[in-house]
């Protein structure tokens, strides 16, 4: 029998058998035969197929899973209707897929591969479309390694006999159009690989939307209709001046920000409401949010990401997310999102290994995987890898009116060497530990994103002394907008941490930070880094007993927010949580109960609006004018004074790291006249002691700390106080 059936099958028919064909158009659909034309089509579980509206019928080919008819007819359309019985006497009906020609443009094919389709989402993937007057999805996806490729999905039983794609040419580019098929329809990718002829499933690439986990499976989705209401907000966007504006960020995780009475997450539309009500209540001018780009572990933080175009369905549906992002523009609060181009994880289902071959990762384990994270390494050197980053980045800002992107681990990407030992990693072609294409693809990045989208924002978290991360590429720099500022992060963290008795010997922590501080454009970072694995809270950081601790915390968050530099505040830290960050419980909410704890929250929300309708507080984050020395000197007493100013416009800043208070203490002021105390940490509104200045200050002629006049205040204890001269 199999000898006969090879006599009867030929090789081209066997391979659409056995699904191993790069060109099932060859074969199936409609073909010239002799002086007619024969059609065929394969159809596991078919009993009969027959052309709807004809006559013709066509016949099985021997005992396989393959019809076929031959003959003349010039009456039969160019998108024919194939009528077809299962084996429960069920009829479906569908336009043959291999009767429509290719979709994708060579002008898209060609930008692909040059890595300069910006929207390459709008080509790869799966959209619905018309085609010819026939409604279906188009789907394509990159795999130049793969030997055949077949969409499945519960409309062909997860089958990748059925609906095998075509390659274009050279391109490494598959695509299908399926008539019939429409939004919702789960689905991924069969790909038969080169290597080794293995089988492997694959969610899309640029899927847009997902299962809910523990699901992998893409869904189909249209583009949208969502209504913006944000024309005013993104227009102002575009013109702002936002070197010179305040940034306040609050940071979030949405899992974990707040669950409903029943324990689950909270929707991106309830948490539009509640979290947009909070964030407003206490002054922030943004949210940045922790990753919501599709991720199957809950406790990756959503950093190891699996859908790069998706936000993840734990919270709802795209559209729901655009509500989001536009309830919070209606309100004046601004959304950056976390995003995560330096790694993606191993996951057999998402993009390793993608043809079974290291298609988005580089082979060599020394260059291509982060061993601390479990991770694999985009390979920046291939365009077309770029092209997925650069065109997802563009897809959140456009398709959700992000108002800006934060890099995650920036300072992995440039370096080769990143936490690696000596053998294992390769030097660049020039010797060194820089890694070139990484640094192409980041210039490249900044440059495409600000071009596209001018007032979008893209912000490196960057841990390094790399030089000029936010300066500009004609000037050698990388090109983002604002960098973290882990060095001032971690040397203030270990400062405060110290017993008092100690910090005099340490008081060079603080000043440092002044050195260079306006060698970048800064963001002061208080992230959910600092508050997880050990770390403990911000509050228990805090030396002391619990008085100190509390006093020690809102020292901090003055010193944090009168210092050059937009801010960023992770959640949970705004009322003094006492435990560390669990990314699997809600926020303890039940601390504002106590009076300490409504004390920091309502201390952050005089700050951000002090820091915000305060010029002088924010007009030169930036820019060395905005800044001076008032005594940086004073480490026996552990205070710190410096002024923050815009021209003649002066807030001057007092910071006793000390629980000891100072009675009599002269402060260098630069104009003669009178000035009151405008903030106090130790006010008993905070939960503090309430000493200090109530009575307006009288500055005097005698010159002190290189100032032509002086005032003589006193110093609550571990407080801060803000000064401003009012006549």
């Amino acid at each position: 029998m199999a000898t006969k059936k090879m006599k009867k099958i030929s090789p081209e028919l066997q391979r659409i058998l056995d699904a191993n064909h790069h060109d099932p158009f060859s074969v199936l659909g409609r073909h010239p035969h002799g002086d007619g034309e024969v059609i065929r089509a394969f159809m596991p579980r078919a009993k009969e197929v027959r052309i709807v509206d004809t006559k013709i019928q066509l016949e099985r080919i021997g005992k396989t899973d393959l019809f076929q008819w031959s003959g003349k007819t010039n009456d039969l359309p160019k998108h024919y209707r194939l009528a077809w019985t299962d084996e429960q006497q069920q009829t479906h009906i569908m336009h043959d897929p291999y009767s429509f020609e290719p979709v994708l443009s060579e002008y898209d094919l060609h930008l692909f591969g040059e890595g300069k389709h910006w929207h390459a989402y709008h080509v790869l993937g799966a959209r619905p479309l018309e085609v010819d007057g026939v409604e279906g999805v188009v789907f394509a996806t990159w795999a130049p390694n793969a030997e055949r490729i077949s969409v499945v999905g519960d409309f062909n039983n997860w089958d990748g006999r059925c609906h095998p794609m075509r390659v274009r040419g050279s391109t490494g580019i598959w695509e299908l159009f399926i008539p019939e098929l429409s939004a919702d329809t789960l689905y991924k990718f069969e790909i038969r690989s080169r290597i080794g002829g293995q089988i492997l499933l694959k969610t899309d690439p640029y899927g847009r939307h997902f299962e809910l986990r523990p699901g992998t499976a893409s869904i189909v989705t249209a583009d949208s209709e969502y209504q913006w209401n944000d024309e005013a907000w993104m227009e102002h966007r575009q013109k702002s001046d936002w070197l010179h504006d305040p940034m306040s960020i609050y940071e979030v995780h949405l899992g974990s920000w707040q669950l409903d009475e029943q324990g689950n997450f909270l929707t991106y539309r309830e948490l539009a409401v509640q979290l947009v009500d909070y964030v407003k209540e206490l002054g922030f001018t943004h949210i940045e949010l922790m990753p919501i780009t599709e991720h199957p572990f809950d406790g990756s933080w959503g950093y190891q990401t699996t859908g790069y175009y998706a936000p993840t369905s734990r919270f709802g549906a795209p559209d729901d997310f655009r509500y989001f992002v536009d309830y919070c523009h209606a309100n004046g609060i601004g959304v950056m999102l976390d995003w995560a181009p330096g790694h993606f994880p191993k996951d057999a289902f998402a993009l390793a290994q993608f043809d079974g071959s290291a298609l988005y990762e580089h082979e060599d384990p020394r260059m291509g995987e982060h061993k601390d994270w479990g991770t694999l390494i985009f390979n920046y050197g291939r365009n077309e890898v770029r092209n997925f980053l650069f065109s997802s980045a563009l897809y959140w800002l456009e398709e959700f009116h992000l108002d800006g992107l934060r890099v995650d681990a920036v300072a992995s990407m440039l370096y080769l060497d990143y936490s690696r030992e000596e053998g294992e990693w390769i030097p660049n072609k020039y010797g060194g530990n820089e890694n070139l294409d990484a640094i192409q693809f980041i210039r490249q990045l900044n440059e495409v994103t600000h071009e596209q989208h001018p007032g979008s924002l893209i912000m490196a978290e960057e841990s390094t002394s790399w030089p000029m991360v936010s300066r500009p590429i004609y000037l050698g720099g990388l090109g983002y907008s604002m960098k973290w500022n882990m060095g001032w992060m971690n040397d203030t963290l270990e400062y405060i941490s110290k017993d008092p008795i100690y910090r005099h010997y340490h008081h060079g922590m603080l000043t440092f930070s002044l050195l260079y501080a306006f060698t970048e454009n800064f963001i002061l970072p208080f992230s959910h880094d600092e508050v997880v694995h050990g770390k403990g809270s911000m509050l228990n950081k805090m030396p002391g007993d619990e008085w100190q601790r509390f006093a020690n915390l809102r020292l901090l968050y003055c010193y944090m927010f009168t210092h050059p530099g937009k801010k960023l505040l992770f959640m949970g830290c705004e009322f003094g949580q006492g435990q560390e960050w669990n990314c699997n419980a809600p926020l303890d909410w039940h601390a504002l109960d106590y009076p300490n704890h409504q004390g920091i929250k309502k201390l952050i929300s005089d700050l951000n609006q002090l820091y915000c309708k305060t010029s002088a507080m924010h007009r030169f984050d930036f820019e060395s004018q905005g800044f001076e020395w008032v005594d940086c000197n004073d480490a026996a007493q552990s205070v710190l004074s410096y002024m923050r100013r815009d021209g003649d416009d002066i807030i001057i800043v007092v910071l006793n790291f000390t629980p000891n208070p100072r009675e009599g203490y002269r402060l260098g002021v630069p104009f003669e006249g009178i000035y009151e105390e405008i903030m106090n940490t130790d006010s008993e509104y905070y939960g503090g002691s309430n000493m200090g200045n109530p009575y307006k200050i009288s500055s005097d002629s005698q010159a002190w700390m290189n100032q032509n006049h002086s005032i003589v205040v006193t110093l609550p204890p571990l407080a801060a106080l803000v000064l401003r001269k009012v006549s």
